[in-house]
């Protein structure tokens, strides 16, 4: 019989990006966000050590990009082996910025680490419970048609299991993003909420970075959890009002003594403020300066700041913002990046 104390916890992160904005040989000397990323990861590990936790799950996109520096492989592959040499197990979903599939390293042989790179279930007996987590590794094109099989190719109902537990890095229709919430609803690869199994308890995905919980009704008037747990940092201007961080799940035995969750808690991380300065239309070369003399005043000191400026902004002007006025005029501390088309209209963002 289950005892009435037990529990399972477990730590939920995602869309951790490792190595965004960290070059090996970077060729201007500035403050890099990389460091930011990396710190939050490790305050993600450590509190999941400090809670003792039965295990964490990462919902993908540990990397930044599929092909990331050796240095960075080595220093993100160190964090997890220290952090399983604890004895917590450690599940990740490769995620789409990995195209799927995470770089090969001696460090993920470790037996605590398990990665979906294929689709497959784990089991796990924790916290009094048999734990089933079903996933597989992100599909980048026409999931929605494919959904349903590759979750039956899991085997996740080939055992029996106190909670089950659906793992993905992918979009599900009712996701909102952006500044303006826009909502997914339709194209291949968004997974329609009709074709979530019923039977497992919650679904934990990754991929969008604005945390939310989506209450899914099935059949039977049923509620299954959607949870995404956000990115751990803030990867674009778009997310400059949203709140950073990780989930903490709670799973308990009812009186009957069937699982679910009890309580799902979202812990904010500490992200830099971002600041979109737009050029008043009527700057002149030679106001440049005290602009950004008034722009070091105001700003935090340790802000992430974009400039913008309409078509209206000489060109004299706009290359007025050179990486040597910059770095000259703004604390070391600022990270600073020229706004979307900020010389010709056209190009993307850039950082100086």
């Amino acid at each position: 019989m289950t005892s009435r104390s037990s529990s399972f916890q477990l730590l939920f992160l995602a869309d951790t990006h490792l190595g965004f904005d960290q070059p090996v040989r970077p060729r201007v000397k500035r403050r890099r966000r990389g460091p930011d990323f990396f710190a939050n990861f490790r305050r993600v590990l450590a509190a999941a050590l400090e809670q003792q936790v039965d295990l964490v799950l990462h919902g993908g996109d540990l990397f930044f990009r599929s092909r990331v520096p050796e240095t960075i492989v080595d220093q993100a592959y160190r964090e997890l082996l220290a952090f399983a040499d604890h004895g917590i197990p450690l599940v990740i979903v490769p995620g789409n910025h990995e195209r799927s599939r995470l770089p090969t390293s001696l460090f993920l042989q470790h037996p605590k680490i398990h990665v979906f790179d294929a689709p497959r279930t784990l089991r796990f007996g924790l916290g009094g419970a048999r734990v089933a987590l079903a996933g597989f590794p992100s599909v980048r094109r026409n999931v929605r048609a494919d959904f349903r099989q590759l979750v039956a190719a899991t085997g996740w109902s080939d055992a029996p299991a106190d909670i089950r537990l659906l793992c993905l890095h992918q979009t599900i229709e009712g996701a909102t993003v952006g500044p303006t919430g826009y909502t997914f609803r339709t194209g291949h690869d968004v997974i329609r909420q009709r074709d979530l199994p019923a039977s497992f308890h919650t679904v934990l995905a990754g991929h969008i970075h604005r945390h939310q919980v989506l209450s899914l009704e099935e059949d039977g008037g049923c509620l299954l959890p959607v949870i995404y747990p956000g990115s751990t940092e803030r990867t674009s201007f778009a997310e400059a009002d949203e709140t950073k961080g990780y989930c903490r799940l709670v799973f308990a035995p009812s009186r009957g003594g069937d699982w679910s969750l009890d309580r799902s808690e979202f812990v904010p991380l500490p992200s830099r403020p971002m600041v979109t300065v737009e050029l008043p239309a009527r700057l002149a070369p030679s106001g440049v300066e005290a602009f950004l003399a008034d722009v070091a005043r105001n700003a935090p000191a340790d802000a992430i700041v974009r400039f913008t400026g309409s078509q209206t902004v000489s060109p004299e002007t706009r290359r007025a913002f050179g990486s040597a006025r910059l770095a000259d005029c703004l604390p070391s501390s600022m990270n600073v990046q020229l706004g979307s088309g900020f010389f010709d209209g056209r190009g993307p963002e850039r950082a100086t």
